[in-house]
């Protein structure tokens, strides 16, 4: 059933500023989607209608109004060696498994794997994404490179005066729309010596069509192209969720991360059958997006409808904006983009999270591959916290007559119990050693059949020696624990256990 106040809060609470914000982000998404054809191998339609056809679907389907979904490089670099052997056909296939897999990853709930996440490794993708962007735009900045002159440093300066100093005026037009619009005009008037889109690769005619796959529907097909798909479904779904952290995080509002992954699936699927390659959200086109002032899903939708207008009926326009003014705003986009307060926190944060986000940074500018950062940081995150945990750990011993008691507090898993073991040392070894022995564990918890196995050990290694040994406060969690997995200390057997607390 239609729900009346979500429909009126994405699509038509905020419609004059999506709207603006979507033309300013179609203009900026066709540079990026003819590199990213390039960077896969294949001809530059089907990294546009990509962008068509998954901008303008996720804006339905999608958790995250707002946020920008097209064919990215994170997605393309993947399917390189499948164009190169097997032919753009393959593309369209892998591209309609890896939709397949992402609504999979959704009814599986795989988005609740962003929990373990930590904020320092968002913190290091997004320096790592503004990082890319930026150096993203080098080659058009490169004097020696064709079409960069003098003039190009003229126009992009130009272009970033307009971006800057504009809101300071009005903000009733976003300001990058405005540099497109002054830079064109200019461009155009005085036939300027620089770079256009048209010199990125050859536009589009026409409208995109629906058309399957020209691939034998065999299980030879299925091993060839699943491999690309999964890896596609994994990478694309990384990101989408963490572009939609961010702009979370832009407009204080929260998103719906399991409908986006399932989004994410039928808008490659839609791309696909519809000559596109896959895609993603995209953070650099979202924050273009949020800072130009879109909102919500009428944003996202004009993106993609914009785009496909632009295609089909101004290209020769489309084709003659000077890159000097994209540029400009992908360098607007790279500067908002990093967290340059992450900076002077190295020294602030605990040295554990900045060698987190440091690392995460280092990983993704030094392979380009957004998956293979965030996936060093979130295991350096996860052996800092086991390291943290397995610390927080200590056994006191204290003599009671003829009986010592060891008071273990803290936390007992497979990381910590060498600890363990080596603190509740045989009792013949003390200095006083005791007849009789207590463990009392009302300060530790027990977490995994390590923990256990451990438990096991001292009290038949205490028992060997000739001590008589009593378990006194596992908690109830511990204690089914204890009774399920022990061999020698199940609760109220061997041991002599009281009953559960």
């Amino acid at each position: 059933m239609l729900d009346r106040s979500a429909f009126r809060r994405d699509w038509l609470s905020n419609i004059r500023a999506d709207v603006l914000a979507g033309l300013v982000v179609a203009l900026a998404l066709i540079p990026e989607a003819i590199g990213f054809s390039i960077i896969a191998g294949v001809d530059p339609r089907v990294g546009l209608y990509a962008s068509v056809a998954i901008a303008m679907v996720i804006a339905f389907t999608g958790g995250r109004p707002g946020m920008i979904s097209a064919a990215t490089a994170a997605v393309a670099v993947v399917v390189v060696p499948l164009v190169r052997d097997y032919g753009v056909e393959y593309l369209f296939a892998a591209t309609i498994l890896m939709g397949v897999f992402q609504a999979i990853a959704a009814l599986l709930r795989l988005d609740l794997l962003m929990q373990f996440v930590s904020r320092s490794v968002i913190t290091g993708f997004v320096n790592a994404l503004a990082i890319l962007i930026f150096m993203a735009q080098l080659p058009e900045l490169t004097l020696g490179n064709p079409g960069v002159t003098w003039v190009t440093y003229v126009m992009v300066a130009a272009a970033l005066a307009v971006i800057y100093l504009l809101p300071r005026l009005t903000t009733a037009v976003p300001s990058p729309l405005v540099a497109i619009v002054i830079l064109t005009a200019l461009s155009i008037w005085i036939e300027a010596p620089v770079n256009t889109v048209a010199d990125m690769g050859e536009l589009p005619e026409g409208l995109p069509y629906f058309a399957l796959p020209d691939v034998p529907l065999t299980w030879e097909t299925l091993r060839i192209i699943a491999p690309y798909s999964a890896t596609m479904a994994a990478v694309g779904l990384l990101e989408s969720l963490l572009t939609a952290q961010i702009v979370d995080d832009m407009t204080h509002t929260g998103s719906n991360k399991r409908r986006e992954s399932a989004g994410q699936g039928v808008a490659n699927i839609v791309a696909a059958l519809f000559g596109g390659m896959g895609g993603c959200a995209m953070i650099g086109q979202s924050v273009i997006n949020v800072t130009s002032g879109g909102r919500g899903r009428l944003s996202t939708f004009t993106a993609g409808l914009a785009l496909l207008v632009l295609l089909a009926a101004l290209g020769d326009l489309v084709g003659q904006v000077p890159m000097p003014a994209l540029v400009a705003i992908m360098i607007m986009v790279s500067i908002g983009t990093f967290s340059w307060n992450s900076i002077p926190n190295l020294t602030k944060h605990p040295w554990q999270s900045s060698v987190v986000m440091v690392a995460t940074v280092i990983v993704v500018v030094a392979t380009h591959n957004l998956a293979l950062g965030v996936l060093a940081g979130v295991i350096l995150s996860g052996v800092f916290f086991t390291h943290k945990v397995m610390t927080m750990f200590e056994v006191v011993r204290e003599r009671d007559g003829n009986t010592a008691i060891y008071r273990a507090k803290g936390q007992i898993f497979y990381a910590s119990v060498e600890r363990f073991e080596a603190a509740l040392g045989p009792e013949s070894i003390q200095p006083d050693p005791a007849d009789h022995v207590i463990i009392d564990v009302r300060k530790a918890h027990f977490w995994d059949i390590s923990a256990v196995a451990a438990l096991d050990k001292v009290v038949e290694r205490m028992r060997r020696n000739g001590r008589s040994v009593r378990v006194r406060g596992l908690n109830r969690a511990s204690s089914d624990l204890v009774d399920k997995f022990a061999l020698t200390d199940k609760t109220g057997v061997e041991t002599g256990l009281a009953p559960h607390p």
